[in-house]
């Protein structure tokens, strides 16, 4: 029976059981059945398989270290190289302007910027393992390192006498700007010098799971406030107005009040100029946003507004004429590589390790999104390692903290990246620029940079109507969302973060216990399902693997129900569907050349010719296939049988899954919408599932997130396991009884037409790259 089909009620007198057994105590149940005590393995045992080495295995580590052993060698230059160089081009056009903009964030010289958006894609092209993202600034990861400068070193420690003056802060008191923003440049650098230390040491620790206790909630909220955090600092710039560099605990406050006080010394030049830049940008960017599916490639707003602005402030002399603070200098060419002042780690070690989560939780979660529309895993551990190394070297070369961004990342792969050759290539774009075109945009006026900083911010600003969302569909999620907001506006990034997080554990631990999960079988005569592991009698029906997780499923261990799924039923479902696509397509091309016959018996090859479709176990797999929208193709197969097609697909020896929710007592948004694509994954590989055992308050939980449709039914959830083992039995005796058809491939054989490919329905939640990505900003 194909899935999403339901069969007529048979077999009436199937529809009812009585149960007839006798009254079991703990003991007696165990000893009846003979519980076995479990047998963990010894400390020796343990010791042979961690240190068992082969040369394969030998070489997985080396492409796990190393990602670009894995993708280079498979690199399609015809088909991929043009549409990297033209995604590089767009997207390193994008990332010089940002340098720029992101630089004043980190209150150090706008050209460093360009260092910034430059050293870090050289490390991670040879370490990172998502093929979309691109490296460099990102404006909260930039507003987390500035607050730590600014804390460090504050126009107050560089006063001077009158004669030596450089600058004048915001109160007319001199001070020596040349020192200070050598200083704050050392800071920046030294402290993504330590950011990478500690990003690296959690790679090697394997605790890339770390990511999974920052919620969307409380990266929404986060994010929020830092956007406003990051609008309030840029708004003394749109208005050129100085006021002091405040930080801490109500800093933005502080800020607002002393910015205002002084609004009456605006310049008209550069807030003109400025409200210009916000208005424009944000009209070319919603109308890049409505029409992405008619425009090729994104108008890149930001590069033609910096060109425009460069040329009018330069033929206007701004600078001179009305006092336009302008970006003066770019310095040409790279700085030697230089040490960090070790003797600072100890004042920024706390801060350092904020900064190095937040930045590996934004690139994690947007190279998320990218690598599942492109069906492809990134190694959270790996992407640990390779950011750290690549904050370590770009620290080296007076950088600040890289990780990534959407908007960057949107056009990389918009304008048809394929791979992070793009990156490289946008790379050598910003290296163009510091070598040969940084002097020409001297003359841009900062106000351009901020406004272009204020134009970016619109998608995180939009997250303030998750809000109600989550508070219709769970209201603890919308607490955590409100309180780190709220915390992180108050208290400043870095202890709002810790503050948001450790409300997010509060309300974890109030709701769960540690989880346990096992596969269940039954006591043959009875309704009683019992851990396959601890009791010699117990039985799995056949073709039935039954799940039982006892805890509430929520978004730090959805990874682990996953997990014990695959554990459960002993294949990974995305993997065996997905060799079946390769093998149904090898079949189609071999029955189109006439090499394989189509039977009501099956396939069959023709006798003495060669199977062309026979690869080697050694043969690297090709992800061709895979690359492209899922498709159908309308044949029947068999796949328990010996396939005339070497393409090692996992057995699959179950047809229904039922998963036992007795002990689950609330889920989130984000265990909805996982465990609604586990039943699409499975059910596309003709295995049904099914839930028993679940409470009321779930059914109206689901019904709140949009959960049931017309595939995924409230017929699937059963007040017991045993009503839903019975009801399964039933179906399966019913379809026993039915004829399958083989006519439709017996008319294809006949008529030697190629197959035809019907495109699957695409889900209304499948996941969007926009949508997802609640840490990003809007491109």
């Amino acid at each position: 029976m194909a899935a999403g089909e339901r069969a007529e009620e048979p077999l009436a007198e199937l529809s009812h059981y009585v149960v007839a057994r006798p009254i079991y105590s703990e003991a007696g149940f165990q000893e009846e059945n003979e519980r076995r005590p479990p047998l963990p393995p010894t400390l020796r045992e343990r010791a042979q398989a961690a240190c068992r080495c082969s040369r394969k295995r030998a070489f997985q580590i080396a492409k796990s270290f190393l990602p670009i052993l894995e993708w280079l060698p498979n690199y399609r230059v015809k088909e991929w190289l043009m549409s990297d160089i033209i995604s590089g081009v767009s997207t390193g056009l994008v990332a010089t302007l940002q340098g720029l903009a992101y630089a004043l964030l980190v209150a150090v010289p706008v050209g460093y910027g360009l260092y910034s958006a430059f050293f870090p894609i050289l490390t991670y092209f040879f370490l990172g393992t998502s093929r979309h993202i691109s490296v460099g600034p990102f404006p909260v990861v930039s507003l987390m390192v500035g607050s730590v400068v600014l804390s460090m070193a504050p126009d107050d420690n560089f006063l001077i006498d009158g004669s030596n003056a450089t600058g004048i802060n915001g109160t007319g008191t001199l001070i020596d700007t040349e020192s200070r923003d050598a200083q704050r440049v050392l800071i920046a650098s030294t402290l993504t010098f330590l950011v990478g230390i500690l990003q690296v040491i959690f790679g090697v620790l394997q605790i890339g799971f770390i990511v999974r206790y920052l919620a969307d909630p409380l990266v929404g909220g986060f994010t929020t406030a830092a956007a406003f955090q990051v609008l309030v600092s840029q708004l003394k710039i749109v208005l050129n107005v100085s006021t002091k560099n405040y930080n801490g605990v109500l800093s933005i406050i502080y800020t607002l009040i002393e910015t205002f006080e002084r609004i009456g010394t605006t310049n008209i030049a550069d807030l003109i100029a400025g409200l210009l830049t916000i208005f424009v940008c944000m009209v070319v960017k919603g109308i890049n946003d409505r029409f992405k599916h008619k425009i090729p490639i994104p108008i890149p707003i930001e590069v033609i507004v910096t060109i425009v602005a460069t040329g009018i402030s330069y033929a206007a002399d701004l600078e001179k004429k009305y006092n336009a603070g302008i970006v003066k200098s770019i310095p040409r060419g790279f700085l030697p590589p230089e040490p960090p002042a070790v003797s600072l780690f100890s004042q920024m070690i706390a801060a350092s390790f904020s900064i190095a989560i937040v930045a590996y939780a934004i690139a994690v979660s947007v190279g998320k999104v990218y690598a599942t529309k492109y069906d492809y895993a990134i190694d959270g551990n790996q992407e640990f390692i390779a950011f750290g190394f690549s904050n370590i070297f770009s620290g080296a070369f007076s950088c600040f903290v890289a990780t990534t961004a959407l908007s960057r990342t949107a056009v990389q792969e918009s304008t048809g990246g394929k791979t992070q050759v793009a990156g490289i290539i946008s790379a050598g774009i910003v290296l163009i620029s510091i070598v040969a075109l940084g002097k020409l945009l001297e003359p841009l006026q900062k106000s351009v940079l901020a406004a272009v900083v204020i134009a970016n911010l619109k998608g995180m600003f939009m997250q303030v109507f998750d809000v109600p969302r989550l508070w219709r569909q769970n209201k603890v999620d919308a607490m955590i969302w409100v309180f780190t907001c709220v915390a992180s506006i108050i208290l400043g990034l870095d202890l709002g973060l810790l503050a948001g997080l450790l409300f997010g554990l509060l309300t974890v631990v109030l709701r769960v216990q540690f989880p346990s999960w096992g596969g269940f079988g039954n006591i043959p005569g009875t309704d009683i399902y019992k851990k396959v592991k601890d009791y010699k009698n117990v039985i799995e029906p056949e073709g039935v693997k039954i799940l039982k997780f006892s805890s509430p499923i929520f978004y730090a261990n959805i990874d682990g129900l996953k997990s014990s799924l695959k554990s459960t039923v002993g294949f990974d479902a995305v993997k065996v569907y997905n060799k079946r696509l390769k093998a149904l397509r090898k079949i189609q091309k071999l029955i189109k050349k006439g090499k394989l016959k189509a039977t009501k018996n099956g396939i069959i090859s023709e006798p003495g010719i060669n199977n062309e479709a026979f690869e080697t176990d050694e043969e690297p797999e090709d992800n061709e296939d895979l690359q492209v929208p899922t498709k159908e193709v309308e044949i029947q197969v068999d796949w328990n049988s010996e396939l005339p097609v070497k393409v090692n697909i996992p057995k699959v020896p179950i047809h229904s899954l039922i998963l036992d929710f007795g002990a689950v007592t609330f889920l989130d948004i984000v265990a909805v919408r996982s465990i609604k694509t586990i039943i699409r994954e499975f059910e596309r590989i003709d295995v049904r599932v099914y839930f028993a055992s679940y409470q009321d308050n779930l059914i109206s939980q689901l019904e709140r997130s949009a959960f049931f449709d017309d595939i995924v039914r409230k017929d699937i959830f059963f007040l017991t396991v045993h009503d839903a083992v019975l009801y399964i039995r039933n179906q399966m005796t019913y379809s026993d009884n039915q004829d399958p058809i083989f006519e439709k491939i017996s008319l294809m054989q006949e008529s030697k037409e190629p197959m035809e490919f019907t495109e699957a329905s695409r889900p209304d939640d499948e996941l969007d790259v926009q949508e997802e990505v609640h840490t990003s900003e809007l491109n």
